[in-house]
């Protein structure tokens, strides 16, 4: 019988007969290219392995600075004055006190104004300004190791005693390891195994924050090996316009407190030490009983001879208080200091207050109650 057409294939055709040998050679190669791989993978891994171990110092620690900061650095002092608020003969004593120190022990001052970082800053508080400043620094003086900003409203009452002696050389005994990054109860605490190698950012605490008017920053010059610079980041982290926009009640500061406690990176590099090591207050922090616990603390704030520097925090922010007034008592017992030291009076173009200042306190000081 003939078909009109041809019969239809099977859509269901007889299974596929493997050839052995070909099973066989498929198999070896691919045994050889698992092989392969798994040689290049191994040499990989040992090459990562080693140049890891060699990235590493004696220490144990990634090799981004000295193991210990030992010796004379190159070091910044910055200080950011106001000139809508602070007279020609306030900011002349700062600056023979900074100028004297610095020639001291071989530093380099940093003077700039608020005002010169107005557009930058603006609408925020000028509090903010000590953040670029310290930019600028960075960029003016890019080889120097260490900048230490310190408030306008600080005085350095020991010039004998040299950072490097005071903080830098002994900074492993000063770390206050495992405490409340803020104070009195952060969940979060400093690192208990940080080494001065490993440290970029030397602050204090008082008694409720950190005390950011006198702080050590460790700089990076750039080179092959440190492409990157860590005090860039943290300056710029911190001036971030976020957090400028986010109207902080106690501005910087408290966006300091918030970067350094959430941020790990920035934790990894910074180190504690005694507030009357580098910021001592001029006067006594009365103590403070926690509604939570009910237990009372203490405070040591209070400046006392022989410290580095005394900080007269807050004199701007009360009428009962006399900025000038009060670094001009500081300033008649450094001069003494130095005379002690050079044999003579510092040379300086500062000059008594004038009779006219002097006509003022006295009937400011019949309007106002007495001075804390």
């Amino acid at each position: 019988m003939h078909f009109a057409l041809p019969p239809r294939k099977t859509s269901h055709p007889p299974p596929y007969v493997r050839n052995s040998n070909l099973t066989a050679a498929a198999q070896r190669r691919r045994k050889q290219f698992q092989v392969g791989a798994y040689i290049v993978l191994g040499i990989l891994t040992v090459y990562l392995v080693v140049r890891f171990i060699l990235s590493l110092d004696l220490t144990g620690g990634h090799n981004d600075g000295a193991t210990s900061i030992e010796g004379p650095q190159d070091i910044v002092i910055v200080t950011v004055f106001d000139n809508a608020t602070m007279s020609e003969d306030y900011v002349r004593i700062v600056k023979a006190n900074r100028d004297d120190y610095a020639r001291r022990h071989g530093y380099k001052n940093f003077y700039t104004n608020t005002t010169t970082y107005y557009n930058l800053v603006d609408p925020s508080p000028l509090s903010w300004s000590m953040i670029p400043a310290m930019r600028h620094a960075l960029t003016e003086h890019a080889t120097s190791t260490f900048f230490w900003s310190l408030s306008a409203d600080a005085f350095i009452t020991n010039p004998s005693v040299s950072l490097e002696s005071h903080v830098l050389q002994p900074l492993e005994s000063l770390m206050l390891k495992d405490i409340p990054v803020v104070p009195p109860d952060s969940v979060i605490h400093t690192f208990s195994h940080l080494k001065p190698s490993r440290t970029h950012l030397i602050l204090s605490q008082d008694m409720d924050n950190l005390a950011h008017t006198s702080f050590i920053l460790r700089n990076t010059p750039f080179s092959t090996k440190t492409p990157d610079n860590w005090a860039h980041y943290f300056l710029d982290a911190w001036f971030d316009p976020l957090y400028r926009a986010y109207a902080f009640q106690k501005a910087e500061n408290h966006a300091l407190e918030h970067l350094v406690q959430w941020h790990p990176t920035v934790l990894a590099k910074l180190v504690l030490i005694e507030q009357r090591w580098i910021n001592s207050y001029n006067y006594a922090t009365p103590p403070s009983k926690d509604p939570s616990t009910g237990l009372t603390r203490t405070h040591d704030s209070m400046w006392q001879e022989g410290d580095l520097v005394v900080n007269l925090k807050g004199c701007r922010e009360s009428d009962r208080r006399d900025c000038e007034d009060e670094m001009r008592s500081y300033f008649a017992k450094w001069e003494k200091e130095v005379e002690k030291l050079d044999g003579k009076k510092p040379e300086h173009k500062v000059g008594r207050p004038t009779l006219r200042r002097l006509k003022d306190e006295k009937k400011a000081d019949k309007v106002k109650p007495p001075r804390r």
